[in-house]
């Protein structure tokens, strides 16, 4: 019995979307992965819970959205948008460590990634207002 051996095809490259060749779009990812599992901590309170979760999601779609724009003042206005989230999850934080219902080290290791995310959506910002 013969055996058909596959033609080998080259290796195509993964197209990628224009938000996955963002840093910030991988850092907010990391970001919003960490915000679900806290939100997950029963002990959170409900209207915390559900602002970290409405706006790291907004992080991550609006980094997406902005890259996908065409329009250099339609991009800065979504990364704009996206920080101003970003800031918001900072602030959630700190309520969050301040009650006891986050640990020192997560406060910390969310923080660093959100200052992160706000510094390259700051520059991202200017390059494309101007």
């Amino acid at each position: 019995m013969a055996q058909t051996i596959p033609n080998p095809q080259p290796a195509r490259p993964t197209p990628h979307l224009d938000c996955e060749r963002l840093d910030c779009y991988r850092v907010a990812v990391e970001f919003q992965t960490m915000a679900a599992r806290l939100g997950a901590n029963r002990r959170v309170g409900a209207t915390l819970r559900d602002q970290l979760d409405r706006a790291s999601v907004s992080i991550v779609l609006c980094i997406a959205e902005g890259a996908g724009r065409r329009f250099a003042r339609d991009k800065a206005n979504f990364f704009t948008i996206a920080r101003g989230s970003a800031t918001e999850c900072a602030a959630v934080l700190d309520l969050l460590l301040a009650r006891g219902l986050v640990s020192p080290a997560d406060h910390r290791h969310g923080r660093g990634l959100l200052v992160r995310v706000v510094q390259m959506l700051t520059r991202l910002t200017v390059r494309h207002a101007s």
